[in-house]
This record gives structure tokens, sequence and C-alpha cells, in this order.
């Protein structure tokens, strides 16, 4: 071997061990990169206060939703506005998953249509990933409504003047009761209030006489004796209330009404991490402990793809808006 061609060897050695040392620099520092990702804290947005059902059941998927991330999920309550605030928040976040939004369906689904001038727009600014809860809305009574079902209240109600409270102009309960008048011309007279728990103490105290809502907000009252269900607006019975009949079963239709929960977030992450946190709250919710939970409290778990939550959006934002121009329903 000549000396030239030892140099040019030996170049050659130097230049390999200073590439293999810049790649191994890179690796460490990409996997140190995926470990703060995988890592950093997950912020759940709630739209209601402490204690409420949105709350409840965010709190009931946090910890296991933790887990299936390897991430610390934090619930924050940011109430007020009808979920206008938790939603101007969550679409100002960055772009990276890390901040997602747990929201009711009046958020998403019913305030595009309620309010003319919304300071979002749920197509453009956020992206859906996946269902969480179903909620479909039961009618209650007082238990010395003479109603025993769905067909004694409407017969009543169409010969005489019923109350129906509910928690407020254009929320869920509101929306139920104007489907129930419209498909069967009962005589059904709204009394709004300013939310859910002031509607159900007078529907107890006899002050007005019936209400649509949650289940999870009703069954303890159930149990207790101091309301009567009547039926679910819904196409299937409760598996809590297996007895109650929906108004589907007795030739009512079009009164079905899901007050459903979902996890959206900002709208240009990307699907790898939308689909990442999808999968993870699929098997949050198929874990016993946490179904469990949700059902005893009467909540249905139900998760979905991204693409199914948007075309859930999509047939209720379309089906609420109709109602309320049909109504001529404005917020309170």
């Amino acid at each position: 071997m000549n000396y030239q061609t030892f140099k040019q060897q030996r170049a050659a050695t130097v230049i390999s061990k200073k590439i293999c040392g810049l790649l191994g620099a890179l690796a460490i520092a990409l996997t140190a990169t995926g470990s703060v990702a995988q890592t950093q804290s997950l912020r759940m947005i709630v739209a209601f206060p402490p204690g409420g059902p949105v709350d409840f059941v965010a709190r009931s998927i946090s910890e296991q939703l933790g887990k299936e991330l390897n991430q610390t999920v934090i619930v924050e309550n940011k109430p007020g506005a009808n979920g206008i605030i938790a939603a101007e928040y969550v679409i100002k976040s960055p772009p990276d998953g890390s901040v997602i939004w747990f929201s009711s369906t009046g958020a998403v689904a019913i305030n595009p249509g309620l309010y003319p001038k919304l300071p979002y727009n749920t197509e453009r600014d956020l992206a859906p990933v996946s269902l969480v809860a179903r909620n479909d809305e039961l009618l209650v009574v007082n238990p010395k409504n003479p109603a025993t079902g769905p067909k004694d209240f409407i017969a009543n109600a169409m010969n005489t003047r019923t109350t129906m409270a509910n928690s407020g102009m254009g929320s869920v309960p509101h929306l139920a009761a104007s489907l129930l008048a419209a498909a069967t011309k009962a005589n059904l007279a709204d009394v709004p209030y300013k939310g859910a728990a002031p509607a159900i103490t007078d529907v107890m105290a006899g002050h007005v006489d019936a209400f649509f809502g949650d289940v999870p907000g009703l069954i303890n009252h159930i149990r207790a004796g101091k309301l009567k269900p009547i039926a679910m607006a819904a196409e299937n019975r409760h598996p809590l209330l297996p007895e109650i009949k929906t108004f589907k079963e007795i030739g009512v239709e079009g009164v079905d009404s899901d007050n459903w929960y979902a996890i959206f977030t900002t709208k240009s992450t990307p699907a790898a991490t939308i689909d990442r946190l999808s999968a993870a709250i699929k098997r949050t919710l198929e874990t016993e402990s946490v179904k469990q939970r949700l059902l005893n409290s009467g909540t249905l778990p139900a998760s979905s793809t991204p693409q199914e939550l948007g075309a859930l959006l999509k047939k209720d934002s379309e089906k609420w808006a109709r109602l309320i121009r049909e109504k001529n329903i404005t917020a309170d």
C-alpha cells in the first residue's frame, strides 16, 4: 500500500466515524423527543362546573385514558356561555393533541344553529376524535301525575295544557319537548329554568308537570320515588329502566334526543395523533371498571372513530338547526 492510498483510507475511516456519531446523536434526540411527546400532560377541557354529569364522565375516564396514553390527563373546568368559553380556549391551543375538549352535544351541534354570531365554527375549527357516551332523554313527571306511560301522557296533554320544565331555551330538554309537541300536536308549554337542577326540583314539588332529562341526572330521584319515568326519547329502552317504553314503540316517530358526549381537538392536529387518541379512548371505555362506573350512573359508554363522530355531528347539527329555525327558537 502506498502512502497516498493509506491517507485516503484513513480519511475515509475518520469521516465514517463522524457520520456514525452524528447518526447516534440524532437517534438519541429523536428518542428523547418521542419520550416527551408520550409523557407530557394531556389537558381535558370540560365546559361545565365540577360535580355535574359531564364532569363526572370526564373524570371517570381520565385516569384510565392516562394509562392508555402513558400520559397524565388533567381535567380542567372552563364553564360559561353555553360552552363558548371552552371552545374558544381549545381552538386557540397548539394543534398537537395536548389539549382536548370534552363536550356535550349542545356546544358543538346545537350552538351553531342557536347563535347567529358564534365565535367558532365546528367544522372549520375542531377535529372530531371520538364519541364517549350516549345520553338519551327520558321524560319524567311528578309521582302524583296520572300518566303511567307515553300513551297516557300524550292523551292527557292533548286535552289539557301541560307544562314542560327545561334547563334553558335551546337546551336538549327544551328541544326534545319541541320534537314531542311537533310529532303529537300535544299542548305543551315551555317553562325555562337556569339549569336542570331547579327544573327537576320544581317537577318533584309539583309546580310543573314534566321534564325531559339525561338519565344520569334523574336516576337517583327515580330510585327514591321522587320522579316517575314515562318514556325514552330514544331508539331503544335504557338498560337501567328496561320496563320504560320508547316513544317509537307506540308509533310516535322523530322524538329521539341524544345528549351525547364526545371529544374534539384543534382542527389541524395531525391525523396520526387523532387516531392515537381515538384508539386510547376506545380501550378506556372497554375497560370493565370504567364501563361499569358509567353504566351504573345511567351513562351509556360508546366510542367511535373520528369519521363516525364527524358524521354524527353533521347529522345532529342539521337536525337541531332545522328545528330551531322552524320553531323560531332563540337562546335565553
